[in-house]
């Protein structure tokens, strides 16, 4: 079986994967909604979703860094990655002794891509299908329910000391869109932000993760800032996959 992956590499496979590694939190949590938990054999420290999952499933480390020797003794047949999460170094590496798949995701767009391909690849289309169809019926519901809110210029923030923010080209500024919230960062990636350029936002969006900044973070920040200022949940931001089924519910509530 031949394949391709998000960045057109080619990935040669003699069956469905049955042993498969999975180094990207909300792919783990995908590849369990897709139906296929049972052929996972290694997670990061990260995939926290389901619950249990952790007591279940071997750690390999985490997704800038894994134990190779402890990946080469589960054997897999299948190591998923992710363009930004994981680094390429840790894939060249890992591509010495297995196939390695890698998805890479700036929109909303690619994210149901990438939920196809997965369910292709790993003989489950089905059910990656009814999950594409819920989340694109979700999307248009809450299309509907943005008409009636207005744009708001955004700064969502995910480091603190220094403060970092999500810019272009990522999938976080993809969904703040779809939020019409204007992201007033304006480079990309993930640059460094200083508190004169913050001023420019109606509103500054703190999230959980990566930097864990907690409800003290909102109120040293809306001293600062004639502006105001959220605390939010980063997994319905930066999770790509089955998370965002819920993913609007949620989006909801900020409106």
């Amino acid at each position: 079986m031949t394949v391709k992956d998000q960045l057109n590499r080619t990935i040669h496979l003699s069956k469905y994967p049955k042993r498969i590694i999975s180094l990207v939190p909300s792919q783990t949590e995908l590849l369990v909604d897709l139906g296929v938990k049972g052929s996972l054999v290694g997670i990061t420290k990260f995939c926290i979703h389901p619950k249990d999952l952790r007591r279940e499933i071997t750690v390999v480390g985490g997704t800038k860094m894994v134990n190779y020797v402890k990946i080469r003794e589960l054997q897999p047949d299948l190591i998923i990655c992710n363009k930004e999460e994981n680094t390429l170094e840790m894939v060249q590496e890992l591509e010495k002794n297995c196939p390695v798949w890698l998805s890479d995701i700036a929109t909303f767009e690619d994210s149901l891509e990438m939920i196809k391909l997965l369910g292709t690849l790993l003989g489950v289309s089905k059910k990656a299908s009814t999950i594409i169809e819920s989340i694109s019926l979700e999307k248009k519901k809450f299309e509907i329910f943005m008409k009636a809110n207005p744009n708001k210029k955004v700064a969502y923030l995910i480091w603190k000391n220094p403060y970092m923010a999500a810019g272009n080209d990522t999938f976080i500024d993809a969904l703040l869109l779809l939020n019409n919230f204007r992201n007033i960062i304006l480079e990309n990636r993930y640059p460094e932000v200083s508190i004169e350029q913050l001023l420019e936002a109606d509103l500054v969006l703190l999230s959980t993760e990566p930097f864990p900044f907690k409800e003290s973070d909102v109120s040293e920040l809306k001293n600062q800032l004639n502006c105001e200022v959220r605390w939010v949940d980063g997994e319905y931001f930066s999770w790509y996959g089955s998370r965002l089924e819920a993913a609007f519910g949620y989006f909801r509530t900020l409106h």
